[in-house]
């Protein structure tokens, strides 16, 4: 009698384990900026009656420069979120079970439209490419190819630099994770660069990658990155914004293993986390504010973990829903129902609502 009592609890424990949400879909999240200093509250209200009762379990912040650094304050943003406010956010994700994951742009992104960024704007030396100039009224596409600025990643001072700022908001937000960006990299290798010309730009690119890996190692963290500078643009056909037509694509046999790819696809929900997986990294699918789209990434990725070997099954991450606006906007727009310039739902928000109602019914 006894026996069978054990076996009836070891089957009941094992459909329980079987069905929880981290066996289905390990990574559930969010990727959006941090809020600003005043809006700090309203974020962790967010947390609290959004985020928690639908079961997200991660959290990326685009923090980039918006915090009161003390190892480099002359690259704070104004207003920057203060060490308390940051700790409001940690403990209500601490609260919920939640992992946040900070983000620091590091190699590209370092500038955008007119604008150029904190650390090449204080620190112009680190610039990849510092004979193009930044127009008045920016358009593209333009004669110089310029997207988003880079910083040279063969500079012998810029990773000093960065690698304080990554150290400290991981410490200030408690993470055993951090997200590096470094999604499309257009400027990578450049001809008049004195370090970079004539390299490999899969190389660069990949021990960039594996540079931010190993520091972020001594001290058991995790290094997340987007994946498109690691798909072949021309290859796919999915061309130089989700996917590289720069040669840095060879740079996905190159760096670490352990490295969590977010793989982001907007405009039709593309099955290249089999790619990734095949390669042996741990990925992510990461929809944006189509919610068909973001409903079939979800049940690709579940039916990917049940279709495959267990091997590959496990690096088949989850889901983690991206947002492009401020956090302001993105609450507003929730909150208020906004439908987009259609008069549809093909928002951020609508595509949040969508994915976690669908996350629910597994």
């Amino acid at each position: 009698m006894r026996f069978f009592f054990l076996l009836l609890v070891f089957g009941f424990s094992k459909a329980i384990a079987q069905n929880h949400p981290d066996s289905i879909l390990p990574i559930r999240g969010l990727a959006i900026a941090a809020p600003p200093s005043q809006g700090v509250d309203s974020f962790v209200t967010f947390i609290k009656n959004e985020l928690i009762p639908r079961k997200l379990n991660t959290l990326i912040l685009r923090v980039d420069f918006n915090y009161q650094y003390t190892s480099h304050p002359e690259l704070r943003d104004k207003n920057a979120l203060s060490k308390e406010e940051v700790k409001k956010m940690v403990n209500a994700c601490k609260a919920g079970g939640i992992r946040i994951i900070p983000q620091i742009n590091l190699l590209g992104h370092q500038s955008w439209a007119e604008t150029i960024y904190n650390l090449l704007r204080v620190y112009p030396q680190f610039d990849e490419t510092p004979h193009i100039k930044m127009p008045e009224k920016y358009k593209w596409p333009n004669e110089d190819g310029l997207y988003c600025k880079s910083y040279c990643p063969l500079h012998p001072d810029v990773h000093k630099i960065v690698f304080a700022l990554v150290d400290e908001i991981c410490d200030v937000f408690e993470t055993d994770a951090f997200h590096a960006g470094m999604d499309e990299v257009f400027y990578i290798g450049d001809d008049k660069c004195p370090r970079c010309k004539g390299k490999d730009k899969a190389r660069l690119f990949a021990d960039e990658v594996s540079k931010i890996r190993n520091h972020l190692f001594v001290k058991d963290r995790e290094l997340w990155i987007w994946g498109d500078r690691l798909l072949d643009g021309n290859a796919t056909g999915l061309g130089m914004w989700e996917a590289s037509t720069n040669g840095t694509h060879p740079a996905v046999d190159m760096i670490p293993g352990d490295v969590v790819i977010c793989d982001w696809h907007y405009e039709r929900p593309d099955k290249t986390a089999v790619y990734f997986s095949m390669k042996g990294l741990r990925v992510v699918t990461c929809p944006w504010r189509n919610p068909g789209h973001a409903v079939t990434q979800l049940h690709d990725i579940v039916n990917f973990r049940k279709q495959s070997t267990r091997k590959m099954r496990d690096n088949f991450h989850g889901v983690v829903q991206t947002v492009w606006s401020g956090t302001t906007p993105f609450l507003r727009g929730y909150y208020n129902d906004t439908k987009d310039a259609a008069g549809g739902e093909n928002t951020a928000w609508h595509t949040f609502k969508a994915l976690f109602a669908e996350v629910e019914k597994l």
